[in-house]
């Protein structure tokens, strides 16, 4: 009784803080130069003429003059200075806000690492404090910057975008926008200095702004958009919870390359789905933590951490047979999916393998549960 009485009381206070918590809009695009800071600072302006009170927290033109000359009339929270490795710099003031209380704070660079000796690592997690103060937000990312998204944009692109976001940070969005150039249009801009100074162009032009990564990155942040859009759809307008009840396991090894991978597109289709998900792995009698290896602890430890900052609950479990401990966790959690990665073995490998992988499928034959092999 106790028990329940709690949870009720839990559930109310969930509801109050939700109510009290600020509004969060993201603009996202493909690439920088697509104008999404020009586009924040145009709402602000917006704003500002129908009585709001909006503040800029942090803006950053990237000396762009057209959205430079917006700051105009625009009232801007002075930055903190901070003494960095000999070197005075500047950061978001994140107290400052908090305690200025504006209705809107503009909030650019979601995906930025914060100066060491800041009070969080990420300027993300600056905004998350900020919305709990109850105060709105309207900030703005690129979609190579979405943690799940990684491994597409680095095969893409070639290059491994280093500051990320957790897509749960996107799906606590009430808004998200879309703002979307064609890939002539931005090349046009670059080449026009709109984007960056005279001597990077040819460089971007070579690498990054390539016509065809754009095309790509392009696709993925329309099917972004559209999957948050879905969601908000689902929720708000025709209560439709037809996806609740899939349910993700995504069954990891000790091979770091896979097990991110796995992480990663088992992350995707949890946030299509909208569903809940999880990160199994099975430790054998040979990944005992006196046997395995130091690179391959860390490995596991760094893919768990991912894992967690997408969204997934971990379950580490010790078992003999691999398959058995799969399926016993499977009906356990009431999984209807099962995704593992596609094994890259040698043929005495294979042969080896086979008997854990036959167990596996005569399992889950008897079963609903579906089994998604990862490329």
């Amino acid at each position: 009784m106790n028990s329940e009485r709690d949870n009720n009381a839990k559930h109310f206070l969930d509801l109050i803080k939700k109510s009290r918590r600020g509004k969060f809009k993201v603009y996202i695009g493909m690439s920088a130069g697509v104008g999404k800071t020009f586009r924040m600072l145009q709402e602000a302006h917006s704003l500002l003429r129908n009585g709001i009170d909006v503040k800029v927290g942090f803006i950053e033109t990237h000396n762009r003059k057209e959205t430079h000359d917006l700051l105009d009339g625009l009232p801007i929270v002075p930055k903190r200075s901070l003494f960095y490795k000999g070197k005075h710099l500047e950061e978001m003031d994140l107290q400052a806000i908090i305690n200025l209380r504006p209705e809107v704070v503009i909030v650019d660079e979601l995906a930025h690492t914060n100066i060491e000796g800041s009070k969080n690592e990420k300027r993300w997690q600056d905004v998350m404090e900020i919305l709990d103060a109850g105060i709105n937000v309207i900030s703005a990312v690129n979609i190579q910057h979405i943690e799940s998204l990684n491994d597409n944009v680095k095969e893409i692109t070639g290059i491994e975008v280093k500051e990320r976001i957790p897509d749960s940070v996107l799906k606590a969005a009430d808004e998200v926008v879309n703002i979307d150039l064609t890939a002539d249009e931005l090349i046009i801009r670059l080449k026009e200095g709109k984007i960056y100074t005279e001597d990077k162009i040819q460089s971007a032009l070579k690498n990054f702004f390539k016509s065809d990564h754009i095309l790509q990155l392009r696709e993925l942040a329309l099917k972004e958009v559209a999957s948050q859009v879905e969601r908000k759809v689902e929720n708000e307008v025709t209560g439709n919870n037809n996806f609740k009840h899939e349910r993700f396991i995504a069954c990891i090894s000790s091979n770091p390359k896979t097990a991110k991978t796995v992480i990663r597109k088992t992350a995707r289709l949890a946030n299509y789905y909208h569903s809940k998900w999880f990160v199994l792995y099975v430790q054998t009698p040979k990944e005992s933590s006196d046997k395995i290896p130091l690179d391959k602890q860390r490995h596991l430890i760094n893919n768990f951490k991912l894992a967690t900052e997408l969204g997934a609950e971990v379950i580490k479990v010790e078992n003999t047979s691999v398959a058995r401990a799969i399926t016993q966790q499977a009906e356990a959690l009431k999984a209807t999916t099962i995704c593992i990665g596609k094994p890259r073995l040698t043929l005495v490998k294979v042969i080896l393998s086979t008997n854990i992988f036959n167990e596996l499928l005569n399992k889950l034959s008897s079963s609903d549960i579906d089994l998604i092999i990862l490329s």
